[in-house]
């Protein structure tokens, strides 16, 4: 999928050139990216390089879907990779970060996850192989992850639809979602943080 956005830069034809080229394969194409994406989420390749390859193959309207559904099926094929296939590999594994984050996860259940599809910078490869570990149902992962990534599956895809124009509208408004979810990602940190200073400062006492 990389390959295709590196395709585009290098040949200098038209985002509609890739799609043109892509419809020529017929109904199939969305069908076996979503099945190529969903593996390589679960080889650790980044959600936003395959998203915005979706919105340059498919354009917006079509990738957007396309996208979220790879997403998806990418996290729930780690999901299940690390609670009943590979449990013991996995859990021998992983290291201190991914036991915090199983333990994170543990604690809040479908919260957790659909936060940690919004905050910014969150691992999402390393959550999906955390929370097959932890005590959180596919039911709830898999429809955490849906709604909880949508909004950067929106993003990511409209600007790998307008790369050969990234003033229009569509990559504006793409831009507009990434900065609103960076700051509705960032404020429950914040409170977090806030109220662990607070604790730990403790009341205060007249000597």
């Amino acid at each position: 999928m990389g390959a295709g956005v590196t395709f585009f830069f290098v040949s200098g034809i038209s985002a509609g050139e890739v799609r043109d080229r892509v419809h020529e394969a017929g109904p199939w194409a969305p069908l076996v990216f979503i099945v190529v994406s969903a593996v390589l989420t679960v080889l650790f390749v980044p959600g936003p390089l395959l998203a915005a390859s979706s919105g340059l193959l498919f354009g917006t309207a079509l990738g957007v879907p396309i996208s979220i559904a790879s997403a998806t099926l990418g996290a729930v094929l780690a999901f299940s990779i690390a609670r009943w296939w590979g449990h013991d590999a996995v859990e021998h594994l992983a290291g201190p970060r991914i036991a915090a984050i199983r333990e994170w996860i543990g604690t809040r259940g479908f919260r957790s996850v659909f936060y940690a599809r919004l905050a910014p910078g969150a691992p999402y490869s390393l959550v999906n192989y955390a929370a097959g570990l932890a005590p959180i149902s596919l039911r709830d992962f898999a429809l955490a992850t849906m709604i909880g990534c949508s909004p950067r599956a929106f993003a990511y895809t409209a600007l790998g639809g307008s790369l050969d124009n990234l003033d229009s509208p569509e990559a504006i408004i793409a831009v507009v979602v990434l900065v609103l979810m960076a700051v509705i990602g960032l404020a429950p940190l914040i409170r977090e943080r806030r109220r662990r200073l607070t604790e730990s400062s403790g009341p205060e006492t007249d000597l």
